[in-house]
């Protein structure tokens, strides 16, 4: 916990004057079984700039995965508690805690959650925070509660990148998976598009038009630095990251139809993955770095396939409509998402790559850009309502629904960080 808010309170420095609208966020939806559980008000927690048993109450509702039990009272983690009672009102888990000034400035936050069926403490937290990281130590707990009572790994302190579009411009922006604590990474007059998180969070690759053609630059989040990564003849575009970090692939035209290639991340070291007489384009790697997916119309059409991340033979991989693309492999390496045009409409879906089993996640109409959460359990993606850009959020079984709107301008490309170590 103090290295990941040490990361953040860098981040912080560098954008502590960029505060920028955040997300609205609207959820429809719930998960096909929740565990009800109360979240009491903690103690002391008024004189936090931020409530932390509301913003814990919001992520775990927004989940799907929770029931929450109406909890009126201000319970601390030093406080004894009737587990039988609550366990009577419903709840299956019970949270509190507490939060107090310590003599340095900083909050302490503390936190105990309770298995009222077992009369037993799951998990127990303390972590001393600066004012302005009130928010991130109340997701931390929320993913605390959410991995002792799913056995799932949770997402709420993670953050995603988007591009806005205004009369202005366009921004790269970064925010808590929530919409919150919005930050902008950099501005320009002309199209950003395709970011992509290094897997350790501190880079993040995208494309600019600021020279009137596409080129790749990568973005150091920590001291705002940026790296020309592909300025060759042509489009250079949809860059992402290897798992380990050492390379990009990404789709160049410099040699005629675009293709894809795969470059180390200071630029040097260039190499063609693919050479079909087709386009080939929207690489990703497989989260063991083995393979990559990638789109290309070698068919006739554009569908996904999938080759050795060193080359060699591609194979397709998805059959079911005539127009597959933006291929996203979840990181448990289990399903395949990708935006498919059915009927007019382009929407995203998911594949089982163990049963070759197809569902539907969304009801929209101009889906786009899907991004799976570093848990898998989730999709992030862009799509037009109203005339304008929005965000939404899926589950992978497709119950839970969340839509991100902001006032004024669009928004779209979305993608999902990954874990902070």
């Amino acid at each position: 916990m103090k290295n990941f808010l040490g990361k953040l309170f860098l981040l912080g420095l560098m954008w502590s004057s960029l505060a920028h609208a955040q997300l609205h966020v609207e959820i429809s939806g719930v998960g096909a079984s929740q565990i009800p559980i109360a979240v009491a008000s903690f103690r002391n927690e008024q004189i936090a700039p931020q409530v932390v048993s509301r913003i814990i109450k919001d992520d775990l509702s927004r989940s799907g995965y929770f029931k929450l039990i109406e909890a009126t009272s201000t319970i601390s983690e030093a406080d004894e508690v009737n587990l039988a009672d609550w366990k009577e009102k419903g709840a299956d888990a019970l949270l509190v805690g507490s939060v107090n000034m310590a003599d340095d400035g900083r909050f302490d936050v503390r936190y105990k959650l309770f298995d009222t069926t077992k009369s037993s403490t799951l998990s127990a937290f303390a972590i001393a925070t600066t004012p302005q990281y009130i928010r991130v130590t109340a997701h931390k707990i929320a993913d605390d509660v959410f991995e002792k009572l799913t056995g799932i790994r949770g997402i709420f302190s993670t953050r995603i990148a988007y591009v806005t579009k205004n009369n202005r411009g366009y921004q790269l922006e970064i925010a808590d998976a929530d919409g919150a604590g919005v930050q902008i990474a950099f501005r320009s007059k002309e199209p950003i598009m395709s970011p992509s998180w290094s897997p350790d969070g501190s880079k993040i690759a995208y494309v600019s038009f600021e020279s009137k053609k596409p080129v790749v630059y990568v973005q150091n989040l920590m001291n705002g630095k940026r790296t020309l990564l592909a300025n060759f003849k042509g489009n250079n575009s949809a860059p992402v990251w290897s798992p380990d970090s050492n390379k990009l692939a990404l789709a160049l035209s410099r040699d005629g139809n675009t293709q894809i290639y795969t470059v180390n991340q200071d630029g040097s070291g260039l190499k063609r993955m693919t050479n079909s007489s087709g386009i080939d384009t929207e690489p990703q790697y497989a989260a063991d770095g083995q393979t990559i997916y990638f789109t290309s119309d070698r068919s006739g059409g554009p569908q996904i396939y999938r080759m050795n991340a060193s080359g060699g033979e591609a194979r397709r991989v998805t059959f079911s409509g005539n127009y597959n693309i933006a291929p996203r492999i979840s990181p448990d390496g289990q399903t395949l998402a990708y935006i498919s045009r059915r009927d007019g409409k382009f929407q995203l879906y998911a594949l089982d790559l163990g049963n070759n089993q197809e569902l539907r996640l969304t009801d929209t109409q101009k889906d786009d850009s899907p991004t799976f959460a570093p848990n898998s359990k989730y999709l992030l993606y862009s799509t037009e309502m109203g005339g304008r850009g929005t965000l939404g959020v899926v589950s992978a079984d497709g119950r839970t629904k969340q839509r991100l709107t902001m006032q004024a301008g669009d928004v779209q490309n979305p993608t999902w960080g990954p874990f902070i170590k």
